[in-house]
C-alpha cells in the first residue's frame, strides 16, 4: 500500500512538473514570458505618475490640467513617433538616408518645440486664475480648445507621413515585381 501511495505523489509531482516546464515551453515558443506581461483596460483611467514617454519630452507638470481624452491622444502620439523613429533608425542602419522632406520638418519642430510649449502655457493658463469668474472660465475652455486643435494638427501629420511611407514602401514592392516580372521571359 505504502508503495502505491509512494508512487502516487512521485507520479504527481512529476505530471506537475512537467506541465509547469511545458506551460513555460509554449510561451517562449510564442514569444511570451510568462508573469513578466500585465493587462491593461485600453479604457481604463490614465495615470501621470505610471505615464510613460517613448519619445516625446513632456514635462508631468504640465500634464495635470488635461483632460483624459487629450492624454490618450498624447500617448497615441507618442506611439506614432515612436514607430516613425524606429523606420527612421533602421532606414540608416541600410544606408538609406532620404533628404529631411519640409512636412518632416515642421513635425519635428512642433513635436520638439511647440507641443512643449503649448503645454506649458495651458499649464500656466489653467492655474492662474484662481476665482471661478466667467472670463476666466472663458479663458480655459478656449485653451482647452487650441490645445486639441493643435494636437489633431500633429496626430494628423504623423498619420500623413506615415501614409507616404507606405505608399513609398508599396510603390517599391511594385517597381521590384515589375522588374522581375520583365525579367521572367
Amino acid at each position: 500500500m505504502s508503495i502505491l501511495i509512494g508512487t502516487g505523489i512521485v507520479a504527481t509531482a512529476a505530471a506537475l512538473y512537467l506541465g509547469k516546464k511545458g506551460w513555460h515551453a509554449l510561451h517562449k515558443a510564442v514569444g511570451i514570458t510568462p508573469g513578466v506581461l500585465t493587462y491593461q483596460e485600453s479604457n481604463a483611467a490614465l495615470s501621470l505618475a505610471t505615464t510613460s514617454w517613448q519619445q516625446l519630452k513632456l514635462n508631468k507638470k504640465h500634464l495635470q490640467d488635461i483632460p483624459e481624452q487629450q492624454l490618450k491622444q498624447l500617448q497615441s502620439i507618442d506611439n506614432k513617433v515612436t514607430y516613425y523613429q524606429r523606420y527612421q533608425k533602421s532606414q540608416s542602419a541600410q544606408n538609406k538616408v532620404p533628404a529631411a522632406t519640409e512636412q518632416q520638418f515642421v513635425l519635428n519642430k512642433l513635436l520638439q518645440t511647440l507641443l512643449p510649449e503649448m503645454l506649458a502655457s495651458h499649464h500656466h493658463l489653467m492655474n492662474t486664475y484662481a476665482s471661478t469668474d466667467h472670463a476666466s472660465d472663458e479663458k480655459r475652455i478656449e485653451a482647452n480648445r487650441l490645445l486639441q486643435k493643435m494636437l489633431d494638427n500633429i496626430e494628423q501629420r504623423l498619420d500623413i507621413l506615415m501614409a507616404q511611407i507606405e505608399t513609398q514602401h508599396l510603390q517599391d514592392l511594385k517597381a521590384m515585381d515589375g522588374y522581375m516580372d520583365s525579367h521572367d521571359n
